[in-house]
């Protein structure tokens, strides 16, 4: 960061008269956290860093090792438009560096600009497009409560989605942070939602996603609600998924996925970067999928991605190709949910798809029929098999993976590994309500 550069943001700062700072940066899970400083630290905070207890935050640090630096990356520096004008808050996302100056390797955000750079000596630049669904819920005395704040159906508009106005609210505030909204919809379930915002370089849309769940939520608490991105937060209806749609652009600004005159106008560069992914993608499931709940949505019968195959346009398919193509061919990844962390789920993906043009990988044939309705004889037959059915079981995969623990490192592959263990054991010896209303007057 040079000098200019930050004479240029302490102006800004001043001008857009800021009294507090929020440094924000994300755990190996994708939580966000943050430390508030007043604005006259923001030049320590610029030139020198901010120093913090890294053994405190999940996945980061033993105590005897736990100092950390955080470090504002100024192109994420925005407005809270949510705090009062008296007051006013802003917020800088930062990459976090050892006390010697190095990069954390424990750091996601890290992590991912590694891929990035690994793309770019390859001489592409990757792109996604994360399409984040969430549920309004009701609060009851201050705690969030299962009572749904609309019963609107897909598309459906006032009064039938009461929640319109509250989308509102959250689009006008990403809008004042920068975003560019493409739409925004009621989902197929009760108080469910979706926003999409524009798609860009992976770096900047995984802080897109973190700042995304951030204010939707903070909106929600002030409109006394609650959005949640669980994944499947109830039975027998819809979960909420984090479809990302992913492309690799040429230096030269062209789309490396295009090809006019191949096949479905897909470039053998696509159709490498799918196969790699197909390859990978069952070790990719434990990041794109992360918690124990994330398995409940991945079941047949809901519209959520199960069996593992690519299709352009058939929805059914894990890895669909939508219809658009020149500079808008792209390859959507189904699976993902908005609990995943955006940094490591996106630098998996990019991994998994450049060890397929390394490699000259090649997909299998396209599942061209509705997989969903398709017997299991006829899914072996065509060689479609499942995405692993729970936390421990894709997070088998993944440590049986070899480029995807190469790509998180270490550090963040034993902490995943011993995070996945801990939260299986729990879940597994818990006595759930299933149990009791099965078992308990019977036996």
């Amino acid at each position: 960061m040079t000098g200019d550069s930050v004479s240029r943001i302490l102006e800004k700062i001043e001008e857009d008269r800021v009294q507090f700072i929020r440094l924000q940066f994300t755990d190996i899970l994708g939580m966000s956290k943050n430390v508030a400083i007043p604005a006259k630290q923001a030049e320590k905070a610029l030139t020198d860093g901010i120093s913090f207890d890294g053994s405190s935050i999940q996945g980061f640090a033993r105590i005897e090792e736990s100092d950390m630096v955080l470090k504002p990356d100024i192109s994420t520096y925005q407005i809270l438009p949510w705090r009062s004008e008296k007051n006013r808050v802003a917020r800088f996302i930062c990459d976090v560096y050892t006390p010697k100056g190095a990069p954390f390797e424990g750091d996601p955000r890290y992590i991912l600009r590694k891929q990035v750079e690994e793309a770019k000596k390859m001489g592409y630049i990757f792109n996604t497009g994360p399409e984040l669904e969430f549920f309004l819920f009701k609060q009851q005395n201050g705690v969030p409560s299962l009572e749904f704040q609309d019963v609107g159906g897909y598309f459906d508009l006032a009064p039938t989605d009461l929640a319109e106005d509250v989308r509102r609210d959250i689009i006008i505030a990403l809008t004042d942070m920068g975003f560019d909204i493409e739409a925004s919809h009621h989902e197929v379930a009760k108080s469910q939602h979706e926003i999409d915002f524009k798609y860009g370089d992976a770096l900047t849309t995984a802080d897109n996603v973190i700042t995304f769940k951030y204010a939707t939520k903070t909106i929600a608490l002030q409109n006394g609600l609650h959005a949640s991105f669980m994944a499947k937060p109830i039975f027998g209806i819809n979960g909420s998924g984090m479809h990302t749609n992913c492309s690799l652009g040429t230096m030269d600004g062209q789309n490396a996925f295009y090809d006019p005159d191949a096949p479905k106008q897909l470039s053998e560069t696509a159709m490498q970067f799918i196969a790699g992914l197909l390859k990978h993608v069952k070790g990719i499931t434990r990041l794109a999928n992360p918690t124990v709940n994330s398995y409940k949505r991945l079941v047949p019968g809901y519209e959520a991605p199960v069996y593992i195959g690519w299709s352009a346009s058939n929805r059914t398919a894990l890895v669909r190709v939508p219809a658009p193509r020149g500079r808008s061919t792209r390859v959507e990844l189904r699976s993902p949910d908005p609990t995943c962390n955006p940094y490591l789920t996106f630098a998996a993906i990019l991994a998994a798809g450049l060890d397929g043009i390394k490699n000259k990988l090649e997909p299998p044939a396209s599942a061209d029929k509705n997989i969903f309705h398709m017997t299991n004889e006829e899914r072996n037959n065509e060689g479609i098999y499942t995405l692993p059915g729970s936390l421990i079981e894709a997070n088998q995969y993944m440590m049986q993976d070899a480029l995807i623990c190469a790509t998180l490192g270490p550090h963040v592959t034993e902490n995943l590994n011993s995070i996945a263990e801990i939260e299986w054991d729990s879940f597994r010896t818990a006595v759930t309500d299933w149990e009791t209303n099965r078992y308990l007057s019977t036996y």
